[in-house]
């Protein structure tokens, strides 16, 4: 079992209300966040401080928020010297690094889900997935044009009643072509099944990252619970 520093490791209430889930304590802000809401680091054999979005590197972890502004902050303050009770060195674009670590594993989910025929692209093939009912997120490229992405959405809320339906705009239309396999990627919508749920969490990360600690403000205040 890795040695953790001062987290609470046993299965709570998260966030969500969602009973079972281990939380832990962000190492900046002394928040206790559901794990799938932070993100672990190790210490390297260099001293330097490692991502393991995994968590399964040996050794201490010290858990942060999964939002780019809270690791960057974390960097400044040394808190991972602090948490880890190491000199432990946290390299440049630490920050950076994770967020490119996060899409890959996203666009990886996402080629994962059209493989498993979970994925349909293109404007008029989402519309009739979304007119099926078969539609449980949209995906529209970062670099789509607003009044295509408006129409789908608005088509979204139609066929739902109002309430609508999440949509990923994240990843660019060669990030997603890259990883579907295809050109010129502007829409496309995530089918219900296993593998574009895992894409739609994995991408969801993504966003909230950027996004940054904001993200994570709830009815109680932001991320900033103390001990």
């Amino acid at each position: 079992m890795h040695s953790e520093t001062r987290q609470s490791q046993s299965p709570q209430t998260s966030r969500d209300g969602i009973p079972g889930q281990s939380l832990r304590r962000c190492a900046l802000t002394r928040a206790q966040r559901a794990k799938t809401d932070l993100i672990r680091f190790a210490l390297g054999p260099d001293g330097t401080v490692v991502p393991d979005l995994k968590e399964r590197l040996p050794g201490r972890g010290v858990w942060l928020t999964a939002a780019h502004d809270a690791i960057s902050e974390a960097a400044k303050r040394k808190a991972f010297s602090r948490a880890l009770k190491a000199d432990a060195r946290a390299p440049d674009g630490l920050a950076e690094q994770v967020d490119g670590l996060l899409a890959e594993a996203a666009l990886g989910a996402f080629a994962m889900a059209n493989k498993a025929g979970e994925v349909v692209f293109g404007h008029s093939k989402v519309e009739d997935a979304l007119q099926k009912g078969r539609t449980i997120a949209l995906v529209h490229a970062a670099d789509a044009a607003a009044d295509g992405c408006r129409k789908l959405d608005g088509k979204a809320r139609a066929v739902t009643g109002g309430q609508g339906l999440s949509a990923i705009c994240v990843f660019t239309a060669d990030e997603l072509g890259l990883a579907s396999g295809r050109t010129n990627v502007i829409h496309a919508a995530l089918i219900q099944g296993g593998a574009a749920q895992k894409f739609l969490a994995a991408a969801s990360r993504v966003e909230r990252y950027r996004k940054g600690i904001s993200a994570f403000a709830d009815r109680h205040g932001l991320d900033t619970e103390q001990e």
